[in-house]
């Protein structure tokens, strides 16, 4: 089981497909640049702001996972 996690996990690290965060207002005022190096600015600064609450959840998620295993293992 350990191993099946360590590849699922493995697998979604290393391919990811490129997403594009932005709403349809900054996408027009954002694609009228030249260069778009703002656009990506832009875009990443969405995503890694997505990123955060997705990693507490886990990590809540995680804690609970842990601590319900070591109540049911200790009743055991």
């Amino acid at each position: 089981m350990r191993t099946k996690i360590f590849y699922i996990s493995i697998l979604l690290v290393f391919f990811t497909i490129p997403v594009d965060a932005q709403c349809a207002m900054c996408r027009a005022v954002l694609e009228s640049e030249e260069g778009q190096k703002t656009a990506k600015g832009i875009n990443n600064g969405i995503v890694y702001l997505m990123i955060i609450p997705y990693v507490l959840i886990g990590a809540v998620g995680y804690f609970i996972y842990r601590n319900k295993k070591k109540t049911s293992d200790s009743n055991s």
